[in-house]
């Protein structure tokens, strides 16, 4: 098997990114304390070509070393907001038609793998602090609550491959609801 060169990647410029049809969906970041974490979250959100992210409370935002080592460069065109309270941004983006998604372990969970997206509606996903979580003043604003099936001991994962779990799953489903259309 012969690995595909870097060249033959077919990689969008920036300007080409920009201009790109987005997924119908942001992520949001409640308290997430590593810019590490944030940095795996913009790379993520490039690969999947999502509206924006928002980064709030004591979440990192660029311009930042370990974030700009992480993202190699995503955080240069990924659009991004800051808002210093999650619920207010969470508020709003409910106010412009999101349906709010918490990916949390909680009793009303969906398990990701039973969750189905409604075609042509905007998604607004929010990630939790590493330690607390979704912070229950966000919960208490979500429509649905996602959670990812876990079966080891600890039932913990990394933000970042939280993030990358839950997208493509939803990048998965809407490939199949576009591919349907055709």
């Amino acid at each position: 098997m012969q690995k595909t060169p870097n060249s033959q990647l077919l990689r969008l410029t920036e300007e080409d990114y920009r201009q790109a049809p987005k997924l119908p969906v942001v992520v949001v970041l409640d308290n997430v304390r590593s810019a590490n974490n944030v940095g795996s979250v913009f790379r993520t959100a490039d690969a999947f070509l999502l509206e924006a992210l928002y980064l709030c409370g004591i979440t990192a935002t660029p311009p930042n070393k370990d974030i700009h080592k992480t993202a190699l460069g995503a955080a240069d065109w990924v659009q991004w907001h800051y808002a210093p309270q999650t619920a207010l941004a969470v508020a709003q983006l409910k106010e412009q038609g999101y349906v709010i998604a918490a990916i949390e372990q909680a009793k009303e969970s969906i398990l990701l793998n039973q969750f189905t997206i409604v075609p042509n509606q905007k998604y607004a996903l929010v990630f939790g602090h590493e330690v607390e979580g979704v912070s229950q003043e966000v919960m208490n604003l979500a429509d649905v609550c996602i959670e990812i099936p876990q079966f080891g001991s600890k039932h913990s994962l990394n933000i970042a491959v939280s993030v990358g779990v839950v997208l493509w799953e939803l990048v998965r489903q809407y490939s199949t609801f576009n591919m349907a259309e055709q």
